[in-house]
């Protein structure tokens, strides 16, 4: 099957909601086969997290997380074209929304999907993390660049099930730059660059281009 009939497949079988059958064609695509006995009896680690339990984690969510882990161990992670909108067009379903023209590159994770939000013309490097349990929102044309972990929340030191929330929002045209580390609570003003290895911990950063 090329290229281009493959997408085409891939995303009648999304936007029509996937079931148990059309994640297994979708396994068959990446050449990835799976007996449907394993794929019915299987369980992400994202289904334990209490945040997916309270919030609208549900089969098709898993299958669509599922899928996206999945293709990173494949192949096909690295054949761009195929790749790129692969992403985006599981990401139009599983995130809370996404704009046009979203790139994620390989391993790029995150564990509450339906906290992420993400504009138009954005752009995640390899190996980034999003920690979306607090709420993420990713503006239009953001970079985040290789290995840059975005946290939302944290656990008390005195009682580990204590914990507390901080959405992050990262403006308009910003850009992390890779390695850097972003805080629960931040808000990453418009143009607003964090450097390499970089951690912003306050409430709202703000570092501009001048221009």
């Amino acid at each position: 099957m090329a290229i281009e009939e493959a997408l085409v497949e891939v995303r009648k079988i999304v936007e029509d909601g996937v079931n148990i059958e059309g994640l297994a064609k979708i396994l068959e695509i990446l050449k990835c086969p799976f007996p449907i006995e394993v794929l019915e009896e299987m369980e992400l680690y994202t289904e334990y997290l209490p945040k997916n339990t309270e919030d609208n984690y549900n089969k098709e969510k898993k299958y669509l997380h599922f899928l996206w882990d999945i293709l990173d161990k494949t192949p096909m992670c690295i054949v761009a074209n195929f790749a790129i909108p692969f992403r985006r067009i599981l990401a139009k379903k599983l995130f809370k929304s996404c704009g046009k023209n979203f790139i994620a590159e390989e391993n790029v994770r995150f564990n509450v999907p339906d906290n992420i939000e993400i504009g138009d013309n954005a752009f995640i490097n390899k190996g980034a993390f999003i920690d979306s349990k607090g709420g993420i929102k990713i503006g239009n044309s953001v970079g985040i660049g290789e290995g840059v972990n975005i946290f939302t929340h944290s656990h008390s030191e005195h009682e580990h099930s204590l914990r507390t929330y901080g959405e992050v929002i990262i403006d308009d045209y910003a850009k992390i730059y890779a390695n850097a580390t972003i805080l629960p609570g931040v808000n990453v003003d418009k143009q607003g660059i964090a450097a390499t290895f970089y951690m912003e911990s306050s409430h709202t950063w703000l570092l501009q281009m001048q221009g």
